[in-house]
């Protein structure tokens, strides 16, 4: 088998928006390296694409093969159906989350990332860490500012 690197990523928001969090897994090989980030006002959509772009800019070697497990279908579907690209092409008019599509759009390699859907709260182990990691860090002390949400809500976009 070819060598990979896997990511298994998750998104988690209280109140939705409220407090949120993303949770990242990668391995490769023997290694392994957990990673994740909370926000004071965000989405679960927000947070489950954001922990997708997190995982993708931490890899390092851009000629292996990633592939992304994730729980969400907004996000497995959106690239995996090539809605995105579609609401690039109409400059994301009228679409969520517009700012962190743009950012993945500058990541993704469509011959080199491939994305999974995985079942969530059942027996992945990986994506489960990743839950427990995001809805952890939502409950972070000093959250950080999701500048895209908070920003859209302020001008009325959202």
């Amino acid at each position: 088998m070819e060598p990979h690197i896997e990511i298994y990523t998750d998104g988690a928001a209280s109140g939705n928006p409220g407090p949120g969090g993303f949770g990242v897994v990668l391995k490769y090989g023997k290694f392994r390296k957990e990673i994740s980030g909370g926000f004071r006002l965000t989405t679960n959509n927000r947070m489950e694409l954001l922990a997708v772009i997190i995982g993708l800019e931490s890899v390092t070697n851009k000629d292996l093969t990633v592939k992304v497990y994730s729980d969400s279908k907004y996000v497995v579907d959106s690239i995996n159906l090539k809605w995105v690209f579609g609401w690039q092409k109409k400059g994301f008019l009228n679409k969520a989350n517009p700012d962190l599509w743009k950012r993945f759009l500058n990541i993704y390699n469509a011959q080199k990332h491939q994305f999974y859907w995985v079942k969530g709260h059942a027996s992945n182990v990986e994506n489960n860490k990743c839950d427990e990691l995001a809805v952890a860090a939502s409950k972070f002390k000093n959250l950080l500012v999701d500048e895209g949400y908070e920003m859209s809500k302020k001008q009325g976009l959202i």
